[in-house]
């Protein structure tokens, strides 16, 4: 289902993508552009997930942020089960327009992640010289 014609660009020269006006964004080959989210008053970055054209434009136009779930082949509202919900208050795209990252709101708990931290990037890899291997990791708290 396509639904983006009213909100960007179908096709778009290099030079319209890099330095126009105009949203185009370019979806990989199944259709799936990445969005990292991050909370828009601290910048941690609180999650990655996939958007695709019906999550995108669900989410321009709800102003809640919706992706598309790999592994259950469907939409979803972040937080529609936790009440988690992410409120986007600012959305940017690189320079190729083919990553999203979305400033958010974190709603209800306040916690981005469905283990109930924070932030989905609660560890760390341990890179030390001489650190045991295969790589370590550590909870950030």
């Amino acid at each position: 289902m396509s639904t983006s014609t009213s909100l960007w660009a179908t096709a778009a020269t290099k030079a319209d993508v890099e330095q126009g006006d105009r949203l185009a964004p370019h979806f990989d080959k199944d259709g799936l552009i990445p969005a990292i989210v991050a909370d828009r008053a601290t910048r941690e970055t609180l999650m990655f997930a996939w958007m695709n054209d019906e999550a995108l434009h669900l989410t321009l136009t709800t102003g809640y942020a919706h992706f598309w779930s790999r592994s259950r082949s469907r939409i979803w509202q972040k937080g529609e089960e936790s009440g988690n919900r992410l409120a986007v208050r600012t959305a940017r795209t690189d320079c190729d327009q083919d990553v999203l990252l979305l400033e958010v709101d974190v709603e209800g708990n306040g916690v981005a992640c469905h283990t109930g931290a924070r932030s989905c990037f609660y560890r760390t890899l341990d890179l030390s010289p001489g650190a045991v291997r295969p790589v370590r990791l550590s909870r950030i708290e």
